[in-house]
């Protein structure tokens, strides 16, 4: 039972240039659905981390994700995920407090 049950497509793996476009991608539509508004770079870097969440998602639910599109929707959800994270533990309107 080490295989996943199910596969989309048959592509290789995502390569660094793909992790970014679909990184920011993803961070984007995130912020988008969540409602918070971020700089190109803050979207990649959620995207990126979301991609990481989202896959390991899908591997502990035994889903393969073998093109762009299964990696994208990982990389969504898990951005989402995220996001919902930073903001529960960063709500908004608490200013930071100064550690000086």
């Amino acid at each position: 039972m080490d295989q996943p049950l199910a596969f989309i497509g048959s592509s290789q793996p995502m390569g660094f240039f793909a992790l970014i476009i679909i990184g920011g991608l993803a961070g984007w539509i995130a912020g988008m659905i969540l409602g918070s508004r971020h700089w190109i770079f803050t979207n990649i870097l959620i995207g990126v981390a979301g991609s990481y969440v989202g896959s390991e998602l899908a591997q502990m639910a035994n889903f393969g994700l073998r093109n762009s599109l299964d990696h994208f929707l990982a990389a969504l959800v898990g951005s989402i995920i995220v996001l919902w994270i930073w903001r529960a533990l960063h709500p908004a309107g608490v200013p930071p407090q100064n550690r000086f």
